[in-house]
C-alpha cells in the first residue's frame, strides 16, 4: 500500500462534567473502598448529563479540533460521525453535529461510520479516500460515547470499566501521510460483545426482554479472539507500512481494560514507555478511546510533528484494526 498524503492538521476532545471516582463505584456497588480500582485499574471516569448529548460532545471536540487546526466550521468539506453507539438511529450523529456547528444549510455531505470501538479508525480511511481522490481539503472526524447508557451494573465486570466522553481531529493533505490501514473481522466471537436492542430484530414495539437494552461482554472470549489473530495482524500491518516496530515512536492502543493494555505490551513486545494509557483516567470510552488517547499524547508531546504512530484496538465482531501514521 503506498502511503496517502494526509496530515492530522488539529485534534480534540471533550469529558462530561461529572467525575465518577472509583471510590463513588464502590458505594455503587456495596463494595469496600478500594476494591473496584483494585480489580479494575481505573480510578475515575466521566459520566455524562442529560444535556451532554453524543452529538453536544461531539461539537465541543469538534470546536476544539478546529482551533488546533487554525480553521473554521465552514473550511469543511466532510463531517464523519464515529461513534460506537449512535446517539439515535435515524437521522445520523453526523447530521446532528453539521447542524451544531452552524452548518445545517451548508450542503457539506454528513454521515456516520460504525465499526464499534474501531470507528474512529474506519473513519479515518474513509477520510484518507475522499482527501486522495482530491473530494475533499478538510474533513471532520469525530468520536462521541455515553457508554453510562446502557450499562448492567448487575454484571460489573464489563460496567466498571467504561466512561463516556469525545474526540475529534481535523484532517487534510499535507506532509503528514498514513502509512498504512488494516482491519480484519473473525465473527466467531460475534457473541462477545453485544448490545441487542435498538435495531429491526429488538425493539420497543414488540417489547424487549429484560437486559437485551444492556451491553453484555464475555471478556474471556473476546480476550481468546483477539489473543489468536492480533500479533499476525500487526506484524502484516507494520510490513504494509514498511515500519518496524522498534521505529515507532508512539503506540496508541484502544483503551479497553487495565488487563488488555497491560497484555497488549507484554504480547506484542510494546516499549511500555511509547505505549499511551489513559484508562486509569478515563476508562473504556468505547470509539472515543483511541482519538482521545490521540489527543493526549498530542497535547502531552508524546507524539510530535514528523514522528510514527500506530493507532491499534479491538473492537465488537470481534474486529481487530490499526493505522500507522507519520504526524
Amino acid at each position: 500500500m503506498s502511503a496517502n498524503a494526509v496530515t492530522i492538521y488539529g485534534t480534540g476532545r471533550y469529558l462530561p462534567e461529572q467525575c465518577m471516582s472509583a471510590n463513588a463505584v464502590d458505594h455503587l456497588l456495596g463494595w469496600p473502598k478500594g476494591q473496584s480500582f483494585a480489580r479494575f485499574g481505573i480510578a475515575n471516569r466521566y459520566v455524562a448529563n442529560q444535556d451532554e448529548t453524543s452529538s453536544f460532545m461531539a461539537t465541543r471536540a469538534a470546536q476544539l479540533a478546529l482551533k488546533a487546526a487554525q480553521c473554521d466550521a465552514k473550511d469543511i468539506d466532510l463531517i464523519l460521525g464515529a461513534c460506537g453507539v449512535m446517539e439515535q438511529p435515524i437521522p445520523s450523529t453526523a447530521v446532528l453535529v453539521q447542524d451544531r456547528l452552524g452548518l445545517g444549510k451548508s450542503g457539506i455531505p454528513a454521515f456516520d461510520v460504525n465499526a464499534t470501538c474501531l470507528s474512529f479508525l474506519q473513519a479515518l480511511d474513509v477520510a484518507a479516500l475522499w482527501i486522495q481522490s482530491g473530494r475533499a481539503r478538510r474533513v471532520l472526524v469525530f468520536s462521541s460515547d455515553i457508554a453510562s447508557s446502557g450499562l448492567d451494573w448487575k454484571n460489573p465486570e464489563s460496567a466498571a470499566i467504561f466512561g463516556d466522553g469525545a474526540a475529534a481531529v481535523i484532517v487534510g493533505p499535507g506532509d503528514g501521510a498514513i502509512l498504512a490501514h488494516g482491519f480484519e473481522t473473525y465473527s466467531e466471537g460475534r457473541e462477545a460483545c453485544v448490545l441487542a436492542a435498538g435495531g429491526t430484530r429488538i425493539n420497543p414495539t414488540r417489547g424487549i426482554a429484560e437486559g437485551d437494552d444492556k451491553f453484555r461482554m464475555d471478556g474471556g472470549k473476546a480476550f481468546r479472539v483477539t489473543s489468536r489473530y492480533l500479533p499476525g495482524f500487526l506484524s502484516r500491518l507494520l510490513a504494509r507500512a514498511g515500519v518496524d516496530k522498534e521505529n515507532l515512536d508512539c503506540i496508541i492502543p484502544h483503551q479497553a481494560s487495565a488487563h488488555a493494555l497491560q497484555h497488549a505490551i507484554r504480547a506484542l513486545r510494546f516499549p511500555a514507555e511509547k505505549v499511551v494509557n489513559i484508562f486509569a483516567q478515563t476508562g473504556n470510552q468505547i470509539a472515543s478511546s483511541i482519538p482521545s488517547a490521540l489527543d493526549h499524547a498530542v497535547q502531552s508531546g508524546a507524539l510530535k510533528r514528523g514522528q510514527t504512530a500506530l493507532l491499534i484496538g479491538t473492537s465488537a465482531g470481534i474486529s481487530l484494526g490499526g493505522t500507522v501514521v507519520r504526524f
